[in-house]
């Protein structure tokens, strides 16, 4: 039980690699505070956790909005007494184009979805965790617009992605002599909804990577529960790649 009486908040916990990482969690003892915009499969989740004899509340919500990071680590604190965690996962990839087709609209959206989230997160998260003299914070980042790793039509995603890398980096120096870890992890392709449903994009994604195949959720989920435990213990302002080696072919 690696997280055993441990507060965990995850965000974009309503499917895909966050709800398979709330399960990770809450199977290894934590308590799980989760976000997402859709209510009714956050109360679905919460309710498969507690039938496993986990403890898990939910508060649906936008992360682009200052308060609802705000608001979910009031939640933890109220219904657990504190805040040991976060895995802030929320994220999209907005419309695919060249930047100068790319609807300025679009290039906000993600940006505030997937960095300037993080900074809500980390700035709500952080004095929660000071309170309890050590944590663990992990952000979703990604293989593309790290290292050599491009690819077209994608380039508001990549720089959002990229700026969170730069974000940990920060964060991990402010904090480390407080005890508090900040780690991104940088997932491939995996079995989600941003991978699309049709079976020859999925095979042509699948054929990027040396494994020469997609990754399940739940193996993602493994990387996340490794940063937030004290196994490891001595990682901090680290970008790690779980991605298959997708990012060695295509660099």
């Amino acid at each position: 039980m690696r997280l055993a009486n441990k507060t965990v908040i995850v965000t974009g916990a309503s499917s895909g690699i966050g709800a398979a990482a709330a399960l990770a969690f809450a199977a290894e003892g934590a308590n799980v505070v989760l976000g997402a915009r859709r209510e009714g499969l956050l109360r679905q989740l919460v309710g498969q956790i507690v039938d496993r004899d986990g403890n898990a509340v939910s508060l649906a919500g936008d992360v682009r909005e200052e308060s609802y990071a705000a608001d979910l680590v009031r939640l933890a604190t109220a219904e657990f007494g504190g805040l040991d965690a976060a895995f802030n996962n929320a994220g999209i990839v907005g419309d695919m184009g060249p930047v100068p087709d790319m609807q300025s609209e679009n290039w906000h959206d993600v940006i505030a979805t997937n960095l300037t989230s993080a900074f809500f997160s980390a700035k709500h998260q952080i004095p929660a965790m000071k309170e309890r003299s050590r944590g663990s914070i992990v952000f979703t980042s990604s293989f593309v617009g790290h290292a050599n790793a491009g690819l077209p039509g994608m380039a508001a995603y990549a720089a959002s992605k990229a700026g969170l890398i730069g974000l940990v980096r920060s964060l991990s120096a402010e904090h480390g002599a407080e005890d508090i870890r900040v780690n991104a992890l940088l997932p491939g392709g995996t079995r989600t909804s941003m991978a699309g449903d049709e079976p020859s994009a999925q095979e042509y994604i699948a054929g990027l990577h040396p494994l020469k195949r997609l990754a399940e959720p739940a193996e993602i989920a493994q990387a996340a529960l490794f940063l937030l435990t004290d196994q490891s213990s001595f990682v901090t302002g680290s970008a790690l790649l779980a991605d298959g080696g997708v990012s060695i072919n295509l660099a």
